[in-house]
């Protein structure tokens, strides 16, 4: 890494210390995530995904950046990382000071509505939610999932806010289940990658298909891969360097180890 251009990948565990559960490691919850076909079909389905988002965002919204995500901001100040691509939806990496953030798959943190576009505030929205649903029960225990939300199970009476421009239905400004990446997003990561001398994948298992076609283009172009990960991923045989170790104590070494 020292004198290259580092292009980094990120997935759930380098936000597990910030205390966002990981998707697929140990001890990591079964999981039936909403898809966009349900989402879009059903004003159940909606009120039961809203219901659930709005309680977990208590916790979700108030995670702060740990060491790692701290390292990443450092590496780049430095000249070292040129961007951060990641799979993760919590903004952290944006809120610890990396500057070119290329989010696959979106942001919890915005909403937006799906007839006109319009972009809201997530804090904005879940504040209108409380107004509509002022007997939402927000003591209940939440059992913390990685997208934010949390499982509830009395939705009949959630009324979920409209948009204020169109009336149209809003959702998270996040890629669900059975959507693709944007284009846009996806060259922007992709330029990311075939710029770089190395490619860093950390804290992700490779499982999702938009990190594995990025890791791809870097083995397609030579490019060398370094994987930071507890357990086994799709990038291990593509590796040259695989470290079996957590990503917060590993990218905090290495920005230690690049600015002697």
């Amino acid at each position: 890494m020292r004198g290259a251009r580092v292009a980094v990948l990120t997935g759930a565990g380098v936000s597990t210390d910030s205390g966002i559960p990981d998707y697929r490691g140990e001890g990591a919850p079964v999981r039936t995530p909403m898809t966009l076909q349900a989402f879009l079909a059903s004003e159940t389905a909606r009120k039961r995904y809203w219901a659930g988002s709005h309680l977990g965002w208590r916790s979700f919204g108030s995670a702060q950046p740990n060491s790692g995500h701290l390292a990443l901001a450092e590496l780049e100040a430095g000249g070292v990382v040129t961007g951060v691509v990641t799979q993760n939806v919590d903004g952290l990496h944006r809120r610890a000071g990396s500057r070119h953030v290329v989010e696959l798959h979106g942001g919890m943190d915005r909403v937006l509505c799906l007839t006109c576009g319009q972009h809201y505030a997530r804090q904005a929205i879940a504040e209108r939610l409380a107004e509509l649903n002022p007997a939402i029960d927000l003591d209940t225990a939440i059992r913390a999932r990685p997208d934010g939300d949390v499982d509830v199970d009395d939705v009949e009476a959630m009324v979920i806010p409209a948009c204020t421009v169109c009336g149209g239905i809003l959702k998270p400004d996040v890629v669900f289940f059975g959507e693709f990446v944007p284009v846009d997003t996806y060259q922007a990561a992709a330029s990311l990658v075939q710029g770089a001398d190395t490619l860093l994948v950390a804290g992700s298992s490779l499982v999702v298909n938009s990190g594995v076609r990025l890791l791809e283009l870097a083995r397609r172009r030579r490019t060398p891969i370094i994987v930071v990960n507890r357990g086994i991923t799709k990038g291990d045989s593509r590796a040259a360097v695989k470290i079996e170790a957590g990503a917060s104590e590993t990218l905090t070494a290495m920005a230690a180890a690049l600015a002697s």
